[in-house]
Order: C-alpha cells, then structure tokens, then sequence
C-alpha cells in the first residue's frame, strides 16, 4: 500500500507530510530547503520513492474571501512543474489558515516556533493532507 504525499510549497521551504500506508492519518515528515526547481523535484523524486508514495496533495493557497492571490499563482506554476516532472496524480486542498493552525498547535504542544519555521510547514502540510484525508472517505 502506498502512501499520500502532502505539501505545503513556500518560496524558501516546502513543508512535506506522509499518511499512512492506511490513508487514515497524516504526519509531519520533514521540511526541505531548495536552491532550484531541479534541487527540489530531485529531493521529492527521492522521497516518493522512498517512501512509496502513490499520490500528491498540494495546499492550495486562496485569499480569505476564495480570491486569487500572488501566492495561489506561485502554487498554481508550481503544481503544473509537478504534474510534468512527477508521474503520480496531484490534488489540490484549500490551505488557509492551515499555518495559523499548525503554529497554534506547536505552541500548545510547548514547541517554540520562532526560529523553528521548518515545524511549522510540515505541520500545516499534515493539516492540509488530513483535511484531504478526512474529506475522501
């Protein structure tokens, strides 16, 4: 059984999150830095194969009000390199406040989130592929 890989895509950093091979719960994988779009599909190609990952869910960047912003743009040119470097099927999931939410549970968990950027994206990237998860039962 494989696994579903979530993303939450940043400029700097692209937090990553792993279900289960059940497909029942999400985890916080790790963060990844990149210099370039070929750094970074390498280290995605790498893991999807270590970790036999049979699908992708991307967080999905929207204002508040369900408008385009700069960064929905950014995620949307970042989805289409996927889909042509990647040979997996892409979801998208709606990502707002999905930050907001990670930082607020690592703080409850007493985890210092100033200079830990890194937990805080792979901890929204396990909140966006739960949400997917929830929802396609």
């Amino acid at each position: 059984m494989g696994r579903i890989l979530g993303i939450d895509h940043g400029n700097v950093r692209v937090g990553l999150a792993l279900s289960d091979p059940l497909k029942i719960i999400a985890k916080p994988y790790k963060t990844i830095t990149y210099n370039n779009g070929n750094d970074l599909f390498r280290q995605l190609n790498a893991i999807i194969a270590d970790k036999c990952v049979e699908h992708i869910v991307v967080g999905f960047p929207k204002g508040m009000k369900g408008q385009t912003t700069k960064q929905t743009e950014i995620v949307t040119q970042f989805v289409q390199q996927l889909k042509e470097e990647i040979d997996l099927s892409v979801s998208l999931e709606d990502e707002r406040l999905s930050s907001v939410s990670a930082e607020k549970a690592l703080i409850l968990q007493n985890v210092k989130t100033g200079h830990n950027k890194g937990r805080i994206d792979e901890t929204a990237a396990a909140i966006v592929l739960q949400q997917y998860l929830d929802r396609s039962r």
